[in-house]
């Protein structure tokens, strides 16, 4: 699949966050519903004076509830628009985005960059509270609460054996012809002075409700419903349990995109697009 930047034309580079609770997640959707895709490409639109829309590419798609701090897309613009706006882009669209969703920087890309696939990880904060009190209401947007109190010592410990390369079928929803082999490079859990517990979560790329589904493991150990060795086993399975709840999207905050050095771009971005398959598996599925 080629991913040429067609002549006449520069890829730009973006860097946005957003708060997910009024939008319909990222990716633009039919009748109207509010998307982060959607509200950035019609401001992009507007104050660059185009009749045409410039479709971005994200790094990460996030669901309907989700937060984004260091999110990055790109978006093919012709040079002559770029030429001609790119001095006061940023600042008109500040003016004309809605409050909850900012573009930080934009720059043109280097050669090879797409913030899908030249990305080598992506890094996820879940934030929960088990405070029998509940959550400060000026965090309710961004902190879950759970009831039951936690034992962060026993998360991490089933943490533990979820890293590393292996098929998430069981932790994730299933689309069709898409893989859910991901390498899983860090899960790991801390409580604050505040009493909030901040699960990190970074991995290569994630499948559909991966995080919310690992998270969801994670506090039936916390809570003592299930052993350390439980979600361990339940990834070994293959098979998703029922008794892994897919935890509600809102304490989800996607933190940070990572990409390698720019000369390494291309080659990422051309594996990344590879069939993917565990050693010893059958081949299938696809990225």
């Amino acid at each position: 699949m080629s991913d040429e930047v067609q002549p006449g034309h520069v890829r730009v580079r973006l860097d946005l966050s957003y708060d997910g609770t009024e939008f319909s997640g990222w990716a633009k959707q039919a009748a109207g519903r509010r998307t982060v895709q959607g509200e950035i490409e019609d401001a992009l639109r507007t104050v660059t004076r185009s009749a045409t829309t410039y479709e971005l590419t994200v790094a990460g798609r996030t669901d309907a509830g989700v937060h984004a701090r260091g999110q990055v897309a790109h978006v093919d613009l012709p040079r002559e628009v770029w030429d001609e706006h790119h001095g006061k882009l940023l600042k008109r669209l500040a003016g004309r985005l809605s409050r909850d969703v900012r573009v930080w920087a934009l720059r043109e890309a280097p050669s090879g960059f797409n913030a899908r696939f030249s990305a080598v990880w992506r890094r996820y904060a879940y934030r929960v509270t088990d405070n029998p009190g509940g959550v400060d209401p000026l965090l309710r947007n961004h902190v879950l609460w759970h009831d039951w109190p936690l034992d962060v010592d026993a998360m991490n410990e089933a943490a533990r054996g979820l890293l590393g390369e292996h098929d998430f079928a069981a932790y994730c929803k299933r689309r069709e012809g898409a893989t859910t082999i991901r390498t899983l490079q860090e899960l790991s859990l801390v409580r604050g002075d505040d009493g909030i517990i901040t699960a990190t979560v970074r991995a290569d790329a994630f499948c559909h409700n991966m995080v919310r589904s690992l998270i969801g493991a994670l506090l039936f150990v916390g809570d003592g419903h299930r052993g350390a060795e439980w979600p361990g086993k339940v990834l070994a399975a293959g098979v998703r349990d029922s008794a892994v709840h897919v935890v509600r999207p809102h304490g989800l905050t996607l933190e940070e995109v990572g990409y390698p050095a720019d000369e390494l771009l291309a080659a990422r971005n051309k594996e990344a697009r590879n069939r993917r398959t565990l050693p010893g598996a059958p081949g299938g599925g696809c990225c």
